[in-house]
Protein backbone atom coordinates (compact mmCIF):
# COMPACT_ATOMS: atom_id res chain seq x y z
CA UNK A 1 0.00 0.00 0.00
CA UNK A 2 1.17 3.54 -0.83
CA UNK A 3 1.78 6.18 1.75
CA UNK A 4 -1.21 8.50 2.11
CA UNK A 5 -0.25 12.05 1.16
CA UNK A 6 -1.30 14.99 3.28
CA UNK A 7 -3.14 17.98 1.80
CA UNK A 8 -0.84 20.91 1.09
CA UNK A 9 -1.13 24.26 2.86
CA UNK A 10 0.74 27.39 1.75
CA UNK A 11 1.77 29.92 4.40
CA UNK A 12 1.91 33.50 3.12
CA UNK A 13 3.22 35.85 5.79
CA UNK A 14 5.06 35.31 9.04
CA UNK A 15 3.56 33.40 11.97
CA UNK A 16 5.22 34.95 15.00
CA UNK A 17 3.42 33.49 18.02
CA UNK A 18 1.15 30.53 17.27
CA UNK A 19 3.93 27.94 16.95
CA UNK A 20 1.92 25.22 18.70
CA UNK A 21 -0.94 25.73 16.25
CA UNK A 22 1.47 25.40 13.30
CA UNK A 23 2.84 22.20 14.79
CA UNK A 24 -0.68 20.85 15.20
CA UNK A 25 -1.53 21.77 11.61
CA UNK A 26 1.60 20.01 10.32
CA UNK A 27 0.24 16.76 11.75
CA UNK A 28 -2.66 16.80 9.28
CA UNK A 29 -1.22 18.79 6.38
CA UNK A 30 2.00 19.41 4.50
CA UNK A 31 2.90 22.98 5.39
CA UNK A 32 4.98 24.80 2.78
CA UNK A 33 6.43 28.29 2.54
CA UNK A 34 7.36 30.38 -0.50
CA UNK A 35 10.98 31.22 -1.24
CA UNK A 36 10.06 34.39 -3.13
CA UNK A 37 10.73 37.82 -1.65
CA UNK A 38 8.74 39.96 -4.10
CA UNK A 39 5.76 39.71 -6.46
CA UNK A 40 7.72 38.85 -9.59
CA UNK A 41 9.57 36.05 -7.81
CA UNK A 42 6.32 34.75 -6.33
CA UNK A 43 4.61 34.70 -9.72
CA UNK A 44 7.55 32.77 -11.17
CA UNK A 45 7.47 30.35 -8.23
CA UNK A 46 3.75 29.73 -8.80
CA UNK A 47 4.30 29.12 -12.52
CA UNK A 48 7.12 26.70 -11.74
CA UNK A 49 4.62 24.34 -10.15
CA UNK A 50 6.11 24.69 -6.66
CA UNK A 51 2.65 25.11 -5.13
CA UNK A 52 0.73 22.59 -7.23
CA UNK A 53 -1.68 20.65 -5.06
CA UNK A 54 -2.09 23.41 -2.47
CA UNK A 55 -5.63 23.24 -1.10
CA UNK A 56 -5.56 26.07 1.42
CA UNK A 57 -3.65 29.30 1.99
CA UNK A 58 -2.92 31.08 5.25
CA UNK A 59 -2.32 34.76 4.50
CA UNK A 60 -1.56 38.02 6.27
CA UNK A 61 -2.03 41.56 4.98
CA UNK A 62 1.75 41.96 4.77
CA UNK A 63 1.94 39.02 2.35
CA UNK A 64 0.45 41.38 -0.22
CA UNK A 65 4.03 42.32 -1.12
CA UNK A 66 4.25 38.86 -2.69
CA UNK A 67 0.78 38.45 -4.16
CA UNK A 68 -0.65 41.94 -4.52
CA UNK A 69 -4.40 42.03 -3.96
CA UNK A 70 -5.98 38.60 -4.17
CA UNK A 71 -7.98 39.27 -7.31
CA UNK A 72 -8.48 37.55 -10.66
CA UNK A 73 -4.91 38.33 -11.71
CA UNK A 74 -3.47 36.76 -8.56
CA UNK A 75 -5.82 33.78 -8.75
CA UNK A 76 -4.72 33.14 -12.35
CA UNK A 77 -1.21 32.23 -11.16
CA UNK A 78 -2.18 30.40 -7.97
CA UNK A 79 -2.75 26.64 -8.33
CA UNK A 80 -6.10 25.36 -9.62
CA UNK A 81 -6.20 23.04 -6.59
CA UNK A 82 -6.75 26.01 -4.25
CA UNK A 83 -10.12 25.85 -2.47
CA UNK A 84 -9.67 27.91 0.72
CA UNK A 85 -8.05 31.21 1.68
CA UNK A 86 -7.78 31.83 5.41
CA UNK A 87 -7.08 35.52 6.03
CA UNK A 88 -5.47 36.75 9.25
CA UNK A 89 -7.51 39.87 10.02
CA UNK A 90 -11.05 41.08 10.50
CA UNK A 91 -10.92 43.34 7.44
CA UNK A 92 -10.42 41.53 4.14
CA UNK A 93 -10.66 44.33 1.57
CA UNK A 94 -7.37 43.08 0.07
CA UNK A 95 -9.26 40.01 -1.19
CA UNK A 96 -11.71 40.13 -4.11
CA UNK A 97 -14.34 37.81 -2.65
CA UNK A 98 -16.43 37.82 -5.86
CA UNK A 99 -13.42 36.63 -7.85
CA UNK A 100 -12.82 33.88 -5.30
CA UNK A 101 -16.47 32.84 -5.30
CA UNK A 102 -16.55 32.57 -9.09
CA UNK A 103 -13.71 30.05 -8.85
CA UNK A 104 -15.17 28.06 -5.98
CA UNK A 105 -12.66 29.38 -3.45
CA UNK A 106 -13.98 30.01 0.06
CA UNK A 107 -12.58 32.82 2.20
CA UNK A 108 -12.44 33.24 5.99
CA UNK A 109 -11.37 36.04 8.33
CA UNK A 110 -11.00 36.55 12.10
CA UNK A 111 -14.17 38.54 12.89
CA UNK A 112 -14.29 38.60 16.68
CA UNK A 113 -10.63 37.98 17.52
CA UNK A 114 -9.90 41.69 17.15
CA UNK A 115 -12.95 43.10 18.95
CA UNK A 116 -11.46 43.89 22.35
CA UNK A 117 -8.16 45.35 21.17
CA UNK A 118 -9.75 47.49 18.45
CA UNK A 119 -12.47 48.74 20.79
CA UNK A 120 -9.84 49.57 23.41
CA UNK A 121 -7.86 51.78 21.04
CA UNK A 122 -11.12 53.36 19.87
CA UNK A 123 -11.81 54.44 23.44
CA UNK A 124 -8.23 55.70 23.79
CA UNK A 125 -8.61 57.83 20.66
CA UNK A 126 -12.08 58.97 21.71
CA UNK A 127 -10.95 60.19 25.12
CA UNK A 128 -7.77 61.75 23.75
CA UNK A 129 -9.62 63.65 21.02
CA UNK A 130 -12.40 64.76 23.36
CA UNK A 131 -9.92 66.00 25.96
CA UNK A 132 -7.92 67.88 23.32
CA UNK A 133 -4.75 65.98 24.25
CA UNK A 134 -2.83 65.93 20.93
CA UNK A 135 -1.85 69.61 21.17
CA UNK A 136 -0.50 69.41 24.72
CA UNK A 137 1.29 66.11 23.99
CA UNK A 138 3.29 67.86 21.26
CA UNK A 139 4.00 71.02 23.29
CA UNK A 140 5.17 68.93 26.23
CA UNK A 141 7.69 67.11 24.03
CA UNK A 142 8.77 70.46 22.59
CA UNK A 143 9.63 71.62 26.12
CA UNK A 144 6.96 74.31 26.35
CA UNK A 145 4.65 72.54 28.83
CA UNK A 146 1.14 73.38 27.56
CA UNK A 147 2.50 75.82 24.99
CA UNK A 148 2.77 79.60 24.95
CA UNK A 149 -0.98 79.68 24.45
CA UNK A 150 -2.70 76.87 26.40
CA UNK A 151 -4.94 74.58 24.34
CA UNK A 152 -8.70 74.94 24.49
CA UNK A 153 -10.39 73.07 27.32
CA UNK A 154 -11.42 69.54 26.45
CA UNK A 155 -14.75 67.83 27.06
CA UNK A 156 -15.94 65.04 29.33
CA UNK A 157 -17.53 61.97 27.71
CA UNK A 158 -20.36 61.81 30.24
CA UNK A 159 -23.71 62.61 28.66
CA UNK A 160 -22.31 62.89 25.12
CA UNK A 161 -24.00 61.07 22.25
CA UNK A 162 -21.69 58.50 20.69
CA UNK A 163 -22.80 57.57 17.20
CA UNK A 164 -21.47 54.21 16.03
CA UNK A 165 -21.46 53.62 12.28
CA UNK A 166 -21.27 49.86 11.91
CA UNK A 167 -22.56 47.83 14.86
CA UNK A 168 -20.72 44.59 14.32
CA UNK A 169 -18.57 42.91 16.94
CA UNK A 170 -16.18 45.83 17.28
CA UNK A 171 -18.95 48.44 17.29
CA UNK A 172 -20.85 46.57 20.01
CA UNK A 173 -17.66 46.25 22.07
CA UNK A 174 -17.07 50.00 21.72
CA UNK A 175 -20.65 50.62 22.89
CA UNK A 176 -20.16 48.54 26.04
CA UNK A 177 -16.95 50.34 26.96
CA UNK A 178 -18.22 53.83 26.10
CA UNK A 179 -21.33 53.26 28.21
CA UNK A 180 -19.01 52.85 31.21
CA UNK A 181 -17.99 56.48 30.65
CA UNK A 182 -21.61 57.63 30.73
CA UNK A 183 -22.06 58.08 27.00
CA UNK A 184 -25.42 57.70 25.23
CA UNK A 185 -25.12 55.16 22.42
CA UNK A 186 -26.81 55.44 19.04
CA UNK A 187 -25.97 53.41 15.97
CA UNK A 188 -26.66 52.89 12.30
CA UNK A 189 -26.16 49.51 10.71
CA UNK A 190 -27.23 47.66 7.57
CA UNK A 191 -30.03 46.29 9.68
CA UNK A 192 -31.41 46.83 13.16
CA UNK A 193 -29.98 44.46 15.75
CA UNK A 194 -31.98 42.26 18.10
CA UNK A 195 -32.58 43.82 21.54
CA UNK A 196 -30.04 41.55 23.23
CA UNK A 197 -27.28 42.65 20.83
CA UNK A 198 -28.31 46.31 21.05
CA UNK A 199 -27.88 46.18 24.83
CA UNK A 200 -29.66 49.50 25.21
CA UNK A 201 -28.18 51.26 22.17
CA UNK A 202 -30.68 53.21 20.06
CA UNK A 203 -31.02 52.45 16.35
CA UNK A 204 -31.37 55.56 14.17
CA UNK A 205 -31.19 56.27 10.45
CA UNK A 206 -27.95 57.40 8.84
CA UNK A 207 -28.82 61.09 8.65
CA UNK A 208 -29.98 61.22 12.27
CA UNK A 209 -26.74 59.58 13.36
CA UNK A 210 -24.74 62.26 11.55
CA UNK A 211 -26.87 65.18 12.75
CA UNK A 212 -27.09 64.29 16.43
CA UNK A 213 -23.78 62.61 17.36
CA UNK A 214 -21.27 64.50 19.51
CA UNK A 215 -18.72 61.82 18.69
CA UNK A 216 -18.87 59.62 15.58
CA UNK A 217 -17.00 56.31 15.60
CA UNK A 218 -16.47 54.49 12.30
CA UNK A 219 -16.53 50.72 12.80
CA UNK A 220 -17.65 49.33 9.45
CA UNK A 221 -15.87 47.23 6.82
CA UNK A 222 -14.46 48.76 3.64
CA UNK A 223 -16.17 47.74 0.43
CA UNK A 224 -17.58 49.40 -2.67
CA UNK A 225 -20.65 50.58 -0.77
CA UNK A 226 -18.76 52.07 2.19
CA UNK A 227 -15.82 53.74 0.43
CA UNK A 228 -15.99 57.46 1.31
CA UNK A 229 -19.29 56.94 3.11
CA UNK A 230 -18.19 59.98 5.12
CA UNK A 231 -17.35 62.90 2.83
CA UNK A 232 -18.18 66.58 2.28
CA UNK A 233 -21.98 66.20 2.27
CA UNK A 234 -21.91 64.06 5.39
CA UNK A 235 -19.70 66.49 7.31
CA UNK A 236 -22.13 69.26 6.39
CA UNK A 237 -24.91 67.41 8.24
CA UNK A 238 -22.93 67.03 11.46
CA UNK A 239 -22.93 69.20 14.56
CA UNK A 240 -20.34 71.94 14.67
CA UNK A 241 -17.53 70.72 16.91
CA UNK A 242 -18.12 67.00 16.31
CA UNK A 243 -15.32 64.56 17.14
CA UNK A 244 -14.48 61.85 14.56
CA UNK A 245 -12.87 58.49 15.41
CA UNK A 246 -11.79 55.99 12.75
CA UNK A 247 -10.43 52.54 13.59
CA UNK A 248 -12.05 50.80 10.61
CA UNK A 249 -10.31 51.42 7.28
CA UNK A 250 -8.95 54.75 6.11
CA UNK A 251 -10.93 54.84 2.88
CA UNK A 252 -14.35 54.71 4.54
CA UNK A 253 -13.74 58.44 5.03
CA UNK A 254 -12.69 61.02 2.46
CA UNK A 255 -9.51 62.44 4.03
CA UNK A 256 -9.55 65.57 1.87
CA UNK A 257 -13.05 66.30 3.18
CA UNK A 258 -11.95 65.57 6.76
CA UNK A 259 -9.02 67.98 6.50
CA UNK A 260 -11.36 70.68 5.16
CA UNK A 261 -13.83 70.04 8.00
CA UNK A 262 -11.03 70.25 10.56
CA UNK A 263 -9.69 73.46 9.04
CA UNK A 264 -13.15 75.05 9.09
CA UNK A 265 -13.77 74.02 12.70
CA UNK A 266 -16.76 71.87 11.76
CA UNK A 267 -14.81 68.92 13.18
CA UNK A 268 -13.25 69.87 16.50
CA UNK A 269 -10.81 67.00 16.65
CA UNK A 270 -10.20 63.50 15.34
CA UNK A 271 -8.63 60.26 16.50
CA UNK A 272 -7.31 58.11 13.66
CA UNK A 273 -5.72 54.67 13.62
CA UNK A 274 -6.21 54.08 9.88
CA UNK A 275 -5.50 56.08 6.73
CA UNK A 276 -6.46 56.06 3.07
CA UNK A 277 -2.98 55.50 1.64
CA UNK A 278 -1.09 53.77 4.44
CA UNK A 279 1.71 54.20 5.30
CA UNK A 280 1.42 57.66 3.73
CA UNK A 281 -0.45 60.17 5.88
CA UNK A 282 -2.35 63.13 4.46
CA UNK A 283 -0.16 66.22 5.08
CA UNK A 284 -3.23 68.14 6.27
CA UNK A 285 -3.68 65.60 9.07
CA UNK A 286 -0.02 65.68 10.06
CA UNK A 287 -0.11 69.46 10.19
CA UNK A 288 -3.22 69.67 12.36
CA UNK A 289 -2.43 69.53 16.08
CA UNK A 290 -6.04 68.62 16.89
CA UNK A 291 -5.68 65.19 15.31
CA UNK A 292 -4.55 62.25 17.44
CA UNK A 293 -2.68 59.89 15.10
CA UNK A 294 -1.78 56.22 15.66
CA UNK A 295 -0.04 54.11 12.95
CA UNK A 296 -2.66 51.34 12.55
CA UNK A 297 -2.10 49.69 15.93
CA UNK A 298 -5.66 48.72 16.76
CA UNK A 299 -4.75 45.03 17.09
CA UNK A 300 -1.10 45.54 18.02
CA UNK A 301 -0.94 43.43 21.16
CA UNK A 302 0.64 40.08 21.95
CA UNK A 303 -2.65 38.59 23.08
CA UNK A 304 -4.60 39.69 20.02
CA UNK A 305 -1.92 38.70 17.51
CA UNK A 306 -1.76 35.24 19.07
CA UNK A 307 -5.53 34.97 18.99
CA UNK A 308 -5.64 36.02 15.33
CA UNK A 309 -2.91 33.62 14.25
CA UNK A 310 -4.51 30.70 16.09
CA UNK A 311 -7.94 31.56 14.68
CA UNK A 312 -6.58 31.71 11.13
CA UNK A 313 -4.69 28.45 11.49
CA UNK A 314 -7.78 26.78 12.95
CA UNK A 315 -9.68 27.88 9.86
CA UNK A 316 -7.01 26.21 7.72
CA UNK A 317 -7.16 23.05 9.82
CA UNK A 318 -10.95 22.89 9.52
CA UNK A 319 -10.64 23.37 5.76
CA UNK A 320 -8.26 20.44 5.22
CA UNK A 321 -9.83 18.08 7.77
CA UNK A 322 -13.53 18.90 7.53
CA UNK A 323 -13.92 20.67 4.21
CA UNK A 324 -15.30 23.84 5.80
CA UNK A 325 -14.23 27.11 7.36
CA UNK A 326 -15.00 28.17 10.93
CA UNK A 327 -15.61 31.80 10.04
CA UNK A 328 -16.41 32.09 6.35
CA UNK A 329 -16.92 35.72 5.25
CA UNK A 330 -20.54 36.94 5.21
CA UNK A 331 -20.66 37.21 1.40
CA UNK A 332 -20.14 33.45 1.18
CA UNK A 333 -22.41 32.22 3.99
CA UNK A 334 -24.56 30.37 1.47
CA UNK A 335 -21.53 28.35 0.31
CA UNK A 336 -20.74 26.86 3.73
Amino acid sequence: MGVETKPKVLILGEIKLAHDAVKSLSEVAEVIYPKATDKDEFTAECKSGAFDGVVAIYRTVSSGKLTGKIDSEALDVLPDSLKYISHNGAGYDTIDVDACTSRGIRVSNTPTAVDDATADITIFLLLGALRNLPISMSTLRAGTWRGKTPPALGHDPQGKILGILGMGGIGRNVAIKARAFGMKIRYYNRQKLSPDLEAGAEYVDFETLLKESDVLSLNLPLNAATRHIISTDEFAMMKSGVVIINTARGAVMDEDALVAALDSGKVASAGLDVFEKEPEIHPGLLANERVLLVPHMGTYTVETHLKMEEWTLNNVRAAVTEGKLISIVPEQKSLQ
